[in-house]
């Protein structure tokens, strides 16, 4: 019997329950003793349960439970085991895929949970997606081609969706023109700027990997000069891409004699980074690390990021970062926890405050 269908009267023996459905029972529990009072619900799904344990402690709420439910044809069920009615619900899904399930799977499931919150009442709904899935895919590169981007959006705005949060998107404008709904773009910035600040007092120089990159260096550039109270250069790779083969074409900016930081939004092969890596070696410089949001990591990236010519490698978890086997890249990779700024942001919106000075605190 499933938990939600159980109903108990006066006298009545409680059902015995199947381990899932007393984990379920035991987090309701939970639920209903630490609920806050102004309305708010916050839902964990799938992948994310670690970095959503990790926003619901830094906020001081616990996470709402839910029922998911697998059948044997694939299909699966989802709904919330709470009154939602009148509230202001916040979904953590990180969309991404990994060994044990597509991305596409993750897509469909928080689009019927969405959906069941809508039915359900919810006053408002916002999905926090730290990592959005296709956001590469924001425009025609050869003809006919999807502008997967913008389907996505549509089809979380149809589920019901009020509002959408991620952190580091791959293109800005295309995410901000392709919702409908509220929009949010969190930085990773400050997080980076504070890692920084622990590399040495040699002249650091923030380095783009690729023009389209840009004014993610210069932002991390501006932050990291507020926060030291010192010079910091700039510097950018050009990039040429045909028929999948990537040229560097250019490099401006000054490394020499300096600590160089290569500041991408992603890691999937790493040849990226190691290209920046070996073009700002040869240039003289004394040291280079490597700062992403998003840890995607492919199959292939263990062998391309094991290179001695990066010396650390920073991500956040907005990925789980169990993706990378350990070896010559896990040891030289550390984690800066995103949760924080998720938990800030969360309470800025749900106290209807200005955002930017939440997240910049």
């Amino acid at each position: 019997m499933p938990l939600g269908d159980c109903k108990l009267g006066a006298g009545s023996r409680a059902p015995r329950l199947h381990r899932s459905q007393a984990h379920a029972a035991h987090a309701l529990l939970i639920w209903s003793d630490m609920r806050t009072a102004d309305k708010l619900s916050l839902f964990v799904l799938g992948p994310s349960e670690a970095l959503g344990r990790a926003v619901a402690e830094d906020y001081g709420i616990a996470i709402a439970p839910h029922e998911l439910r697998r059948f044997e044809d694939g299909e699966h069920k989802i709904r919330p085991l709470v009154s939602v009615r009148g509230r202001d619900v916040y979904v953590v899904c990180s969309l991404f895929g990994d060994a044990t399930e597509s991305v596409n799977d993750r897509l469909c499931r928080l689009l019927f949970f969405v959906g069941a919150l809508h039915d359900s009442g919810a006053a408002r709904i916002t999905v926090v997606a730290p990592y959005l899935c296709y956001a590469r895919k924001d425009r025609r590169t050869n003809p006919r081609d999807p502008v997967t981007t913008r389907y996505v959006a549509q089809q979380i705005e149809a589920s019901g969706a009020d509002r959408i949060v991620t952190v580091d998107v791959h293109n800005l404008a295309a995410y901000e023109n392709a919702f409908r709904i509220g929009n949010v773009h969190l930085e990773a910035k400050r997080l980076f700027a504070e890692r920084c600040r622990t590399l040495g007092d040699r002249g650091i120089t923030i380095v783009s990997p690729d023009p389209g990159g840009f004014h993610r260096a210069e932002a991390l550039r501006d932050t990291l000069e507020r926060v030291n109270g010192a010079t910091v250069e700039l510097a950018m790779l050009g990039k040429h891409r045909k028929g999948g083969v990537v040229r560097t074409e250019a490099f401006v900016g000054d490394v020499e004699g300096r600590i160089a930081v290569i500041v991408d939004d992603m890691i999937v092969t790493g040849t990226t980074l190691v290209r920046a890596a070996e073009a700002c070696r040869k240039r003289g410089a004394i040291a280079v690390h490597a700062m992403a949001t998003h840890g995607v990591f492919s199959t292939a990236t263990r062998d391309v990021l094991a290179t001695p010519l990066i010396d650390s490698i920073v991500i956040t978890d907005t990925i789980s970062p169990e993706r990378i086997e350990l070896g010559p890249v896990r040891a030289k990779l550390s984690i800066a926890s995103i949760a924080p700024l998720l938990s800030r942001a969360i309470k800025a919106l749900h106290d209807e405050r200005s955002l930017t000075q939440a997240t910049e605190e």
